[in-house]
Parts: structure tokens; C-alpha cells; sequence
């Protein structure tokens, strides 16, 4: 495995779906499979596709910042900022698994929402 493409391919692969291109994306960094957990997507391609073009349409001026890429074994994380419309701002958590061709092949994902107020000065990313 390949650590540093695994993690260039992650980043590559969310920034081109997250910016309205998923089925470039898919095509550019997906392999034969892709299982998806999030349970707001179908499984597979089209599921993702359909989620992203659906999610450029709605909110077109959304941004993400990349804030942590680790990787260890077949496994990429990715801890991200993203602002939303609205000042609506999220921190992620995402993982992809990658297969031995070094495609990306499963996904898993955690979304919380940046509150207002935080009982201690810390940021979430």
C-alpha cells in the first residue's frame, strides 16, 4: 500500500464529489466496489452520485477545508471544516478503505455540527 497516493486519492476523491463532480470522482478513484455506511446514501456509485449532484444543486456555495489526512494499512481518514450556507459550519470525520489495486472501495463517515457556543476554548478541528 502506498500511504502517501492512498492519502492524495482521499483528499482528491471528496474534493472533486464535494465541489459537484462525483462521477468524476467516482471514476477517477473508485474501484470495482464501493460500500457505503453513511446511512443517508444509497450503496454504490450511483448512490453517491446521485447524493452529490443532489447536494451541488441545493447548496452550490458550500466550502470544505482539509484539516487532518491519516493513513495506516488499506485505511485513509479525513477530518475536514466545511461551511455551509448560512455560516453553517460541520466538522467530518470520514474513512475510506482502499483495495489492493489502490482504489477506493468502502466508506464510513461521522458528521457533527459546530455549535454556537463551547463549554471550553477549543476548536473541533
Amino acid at each position: 500500500m502506498n500511504l502517501d497516493q492512498n492519502k492524495q486519492s482521499s483528499i482528491g476523491f471528496y474534493k472533486m464529489a464535494y465541489e459537484g463532480h462525483p462521477k468524476k470522482a467516482i471514476e477517477t478513484y473508485v474501484g470495482k466496489e464501493y460500500i457505503q455506511h453513511n446511512p443517508d446514501v444509497e450503496n454504490g456509485t450511483q448512490g453517491f452520485i446521485d447524493y452529490f449532484e443532489r447536494m451541488q444543486r441545493e447548496y452550490p456555495k458550500k466550502s470544505i477545508e482539509f484539516v487532518r489526512c491519516i493513513a495506516e494499512g488499506d485505511l485513509v481518514a479525513l477530518h475536514t471544516h466545511q461551511t455551509w450556507p448560512g455560516n453553517d459550519q460541520y466538522v467530518t470525520m470520514d474513512f475510506f478503505r482502499f483495495d489492493d489495486n489502490g482504489k477506493i472501495c468502502e466508506h464510513w463517515d461521522a458528521i457533527q455540527q459546530i455549535p454556537k457556543h463551547s463549554k471550553n476554548p477549543n476548536t473541533m478541528y
